[in-house]
C-alpha cells in the first residue's frame, strides 16, 4: 500500500493554498519542508502551532519532517547542527509523525567525495550520533540520495546503511529512494534501486532527463519509475510516496511546481501505481 504525500511548498508558500490543491488531488499527507518561505526548523513555536491547527482542521497529517539536517559541509561545526536535529525530533512529537528526512553531508569546499575518503569516518560518526538520539526518542531517520552529499551514489548509500545499522539491533535509519536524483547525478536509477531497495522505506517521486533544468512528469523522464514501482509492488511495499515534481525547477532548498501543474504530477503518478497493480490512498 502506497500512501501519497507531497512536498506542498512546491505548490505555493501559503499553507492554505497547499492544502486546497492537495485536497483536490486526493492527497492528505504533507512532507513538511517549509511554509511562508521559511524552513520548518526555523519556524517559531506559534507558527508551528498555527500550522498544526490548520492540518487538524482539514484532516491532514505529515509523512515526515522534511528537514535539511545533513545539508552542510562535513567540515562545518556539528554541535549547532545537532541542536537543529533535536528541534526536528521535538516536531515529530508535535505533529505525531515518526519520520525525519535527512542527508549525509556535503564534502569540504572545492572537494569531491572520491577525493576525501578521510571524512568518511566523520560522516558515519555524525550519523551514529543522530541514530542514537532518534532511537531513544522513538523516531526513525530517512536518508535521501541528494546531489553531492555522501550518499548520492548507490555504493555510498550501501556503505552508509550497512555500516551504521551494524551498530543497532533495531534499525533507526532507512533509505529514501529518489530516482531523479540518481539521474541528475549521473547514476543508473535501476542500479540504485537494486542496490538500496532492502533499506528503502520511503519514496520521493520526481522524474528527470539528463541535462534538464527541471523535472518531468513521473514516467516521462529517465528515472525508470514505472519499473521501480512495479518491483516495489512485487516486494509488498508499505509506506509513503511523496510527490516532489520540480516541474518548474529546483535547487538545494527545494523546488517549484505550482498550483496548476501539481495536480498533473499527482495524476501521472497515480497512473503508474494503477498500471503496477498497486493499492494506494
Amino acid at each position: 500500500m502506497f500512501t501519497l504525500s507531497a512536498f506542498a511548498d512546491e505548490i505555493a508558500p501559503d499553507p492554505q493554498v497547499q492544502i486546497d490543491v492537495l485536497k483536490s488531488c486526493g492527497v492528505r499527507h504533507i512532507e513538511f519542508r517549509s511554509i511562508l518561505g521559511t524552513n520548518v526548523l526555523a519556524l517559531s513555536d506559534l507558527q508551528i502551532q498555527q500550522f498544526k491547527s490548520l492540518l487538524d482542521k482539514n484532516g491532514f497529517k505529515l509523512s515526515a519532517i522534511g528537514s535539511p539536517i545533513g545539508k552542510i559541509r562535513i567540515d562545518e561545526p556539528f554541535e549547532p547542527h545537532l541542536t537543529k536535529f533535536k528541534r526536528a525530533i521535538e516536531l515529530c512529537k508535535v505533529f505525531e509523525t515518526p519520520n525525519i528526512r535527512l542527508f549525509s553531508y556535503y564534502p569540504p569546499q572545492d572537494m569531491e567525495w572520491d577525493d576525501c575518503g578521510d571524512y568518511r569516518r566523520e560522516v558515519l560518526d555524525r550519523m551514529w550520533q543522530k541514530c542514537r538520539l532518534a532511537q531513544k526518542a522513538g523516531v526513525r531517520l530517512l536518508h535521501e540520495n541528494e546531489h553531492r552529499i555522501y550518499g548520492d551514489a548507490p555504493e555510498r548509500v550501501v556503505d552508509l546503511m550497512s555500516t551504521v545499522l551494524n551498530q543497532f539491533e533495531e534499525p533507526p535509519l532507512f533509505a529514501v529512494y529518489d530516482a531523479a536524483n540518481y539521474v541528475f547525478c549521473g547514476y543508473d536509477p535501476w542500479d540504485g534501486w537494486q542496490k538500496t531497495k532492502q533499506w528503502t522505506r520511503h519514496f520521493h517521486i520526481k522524474d528527470w532527463k539528463k541535462g534538464a533544468q527541471h523535472g518531468s512528469l513521473a514516467g516521462e523522464g529517465e528515472g525508470q519509475i514505472s519499473r521501480v514501482i512495479a518491483d516495489a509492488v512485487k516486494m509488498g511495499y508499505e509506506g509513503f510516496a511523496t510527490l516532489e515534481p520540480h516541474l518548474l525547477g529546483g535547487g538545494p532548498t527545494g523546488g517549484v511546481t505550482g498550483p496548476e501543474l501539481f495536480p498533473k504530477a499527482v495524476e501521472s503518478f497515480k497512473k503508474i501505481l494503477e498500471s503496477a497493480g498497486a493499492k494506494y490512498q
